[in-house]
């Protein structure tokens, strides 16, 4: 049993040590900046082949939709305000 902790324990340290010499360092622009592109990758992105092309419609939808979730609920304010009484379903509250 305590064979086998120990191996397990000496094979932990040793992945734990390979990790730690994954990068060298040589190519670093300052002390904790090396991240680094893989080759081929453009200085520019946009026009390549790795830029996104978001559709503004598709970004808009969050925007839209939590524009008209406060007017709903401005609506069920302000008919709680008139009435004191709550009203959750838009549709049902009385003009």
């Amino acid at each position: 049993m305590t064979k086998t902790v120990f191996i397990a324990t000496a094979v932990a340290a040793l992945v734990a040590a390979s990790s730690a010499f994954a990068y060298d360092g040589t190519k670093c622009k300052a002390p904790g900046n090396c991240w680094e592109p893989k080759p081929g990758y453009p200085e520019k992105i946009a026009g390549s082949k790795y830029d996104p092309k978001h559709d503004p419609a598709e970004l808009a939808k969050q925007g839209n939709s939590i524009k008209e979730m406060e007017a709903r609920n401005a609506k069920r304010t302000a008919h709680f305000v008139k009435s004191g009484e709550w009203i959750y379903d838009v549709e049902d509250i009385p003009n």
